[in-house]
C-alpha cells in the first residue's frame, strides 16, 4: 500500500516574526505542499495565544483554497465543543460550495488554548453536549439528513454542496479512537501529542475492532507525527534540540500539551486547580530524507496505516521548507528506483 504524505501547518510566531509573518509562512507552505504534490494541507485552531496564529481555521481555510488549485485543505482540527453544529455545518458546507472536493473537516476536542478562552467561546451556550452528540448532529447538517425526531427538522445548513466537507475525527487516545469508530468516521492519532507508541497501537485496535460503517466509508487509519529531515542525521538530531514537549497536569485528572513553561504556568493558573508540569524531550522523526523515509515507512507497517501527516517545527522558515522538499524527494527517488 502506497504511503500518502500530508501536512499540518500550526502557523507558529517564533521570536522576532509577527503574525503576519507566520500566515504568510502558511500561504507559502500550502501552495509548496501542491507543487510537490503532498496529499492534503490542514491548519489547527488555537485561541488567546502569543505562539501561534490560526484562530480561526475555516477563515484560514477559504484563503489557502482561493491561493492554490487543488491540493484538499482542511481542519486539525475544529474544536466542535466550543461551537454550534450547525454553524461549523454552514461554514464548511460553505466552503465545499466554493471548492468542491478539496475541503476537509477535522474534529477535535482539545481545548486548543487557555481556560479562559474556553469560557469566551463557550460563553452563553445553554445547552451544552457531548463530543459524540454532536458530531451526529453535525453529520446529519452536512449530509441535509436531519433526523425527524430532531426539534429543528426541517433546518438546512446552506449552501448544499455537491460534495460536502469529509469529516474526520482526531486525538489522541482510545477515548477518540472509539468516537470515530462509532461514528464511522476516518481517525488521525496525534502521535506528536501524544508520543506514547502502546497508546497509538491500542487506539488504532480499538478503531478497526469497533468501526461501524456508515456512509459508504471503510476505517481509515491516519498518524500525525513530528519530523525534522536534513541533509544529513547529525544535522537534523542538532535542529530537534529547538523545542521541548511541555505537559500539564491538572489534579482533576486532565493532562494538556501546551507551547512553552510560561503557557503552562499561565493555564495551570487559570485552571483554579493544583497543577504540576512535565518537561519532555518531544519524539520527533529527524535524519536525513532516506533515514525519515525508511522510519516512516516503519511506522505505516507498525499501525496499519495509510496516510501519515507530518508537522515540522523548525524556527528557520527556509529549514522548515527543505524539510518537507527533502522529504518528497526521497520518496519520488524510491519510487523511481522501483520502476
Amino acid at each position: 500500500m502506497a504511503l500518502k504524505l500530508s501536512i499540518l501547518d500550526q502557523s507558529p510566531i517564533y521570536e522576532g516574526e509577527t503574525a503576519e509573518d507566520a500566515l504568510h509562512h502558511t500561504v507559502r507552505l500550502a501552495q509548496l505542499a501542491e507543487e510537490l504534490g503532498y496529499h492534503r494541507f490542514w491548519v489547527s485552531e488555537h485561541h488567546d495565544s502569543d505562539y501561534v496564529a490560526g484562530s480561526s481555521p475555516e477563515v484560514l481555510i477559504a484563503y489557502l483554497l482561493a491561493h492554490t488549485k487543488h491540493i484538499r485543505i482542511g481542519s486539525g482540527g475544529v474544536m466542535l465543543q466550543h461551537y454550534s453544529p450547525y454553524k461549523v455545518a454552514e461554514n464548511f458546507n460553505l466552503l465545499s460550495a466554493l471548492a468542491p472536493g478539496r475541503v476537509d473537516l477535522g474534529i477535535g476536542r482539545a481545548p486548543g488554548g487557555l481556560p479562559r478562552s474556553t469560557r469566551a467561546l463557550q460563553h452563553g451556550i445553554a445547552e451544552p453536549q457531548e463530543l459524540p452528540a454532536k458530531l451526529r448532529e453535525l453529520q446529519q447538517y452536512v449530509d441535509n439528513k436531519l433526523a425527524a425526531e430532531h426539534p429543528l427538522y426541517g433546518l438546512r445548513a446552506t449552501p448544499l454542496p455537491a460534495q460536502p466537507p469529509k469529516v474526520y475525527v482526531l486525538g489522541t487516545s482510545t477515548g477518540s479512537a472509539e468516537i470515530a469508530a462509532e461514528s464511522g468516521y476516518p481517525y488521525v492519532f496525534s502521535q506528536f501529542i501524544n508520543n506514547d507508541p502502546e497508546a497509538a497501537r491500542q487506539a488504532f485496535e480499538v478503531y478497526r475492532d469497533r468501526f461501524i460503517p456508515a456512509r459508504g466509508n471503510e476505517p481509515t487509519s491516519i498518524l500525525a507525527v513530528s519530523a525534522i529531515i536534513a541533509d544529513t542525521d547529525e544535522e537534523a538530531a542538532e535542529l530537534s534540540t529547538q523545542h521541548k514537549l511541555v505537559k500539564i497536569h491538572l489534579q482533576s485528572g486532565k493532562t494538556l500539551t501546551v507551547a512553552n513553561i510560561e503557557h503552562a504556568q499561565e493555564y495551570g493558573k487559570q485552571s483554579n486547580e493544583p497543577f504540576t508540569i512535565e518537561e519532555q524531550v518531544p519524539e520527533i522523526i529527524k535524519g536525513s530524507k532516506e533515514t525519515v523515509r525508511s522510519r516512516l515507512l516503519e511506522l505505516q507497517q507498525t499501525y496499519g496505516v495509510e496516510e501519515i501527516i507530518i508537522t515540522t517545527a523548525l524556527k528557520s522558515f527556509a529549514s522548515r521548507v527543505h524539510s518537507y522538499k527533502l522529504l518528497k524527494e526521497a520518496f519520488r527517488e524510491a519510487a523511481s528506483s522501483a520502476n
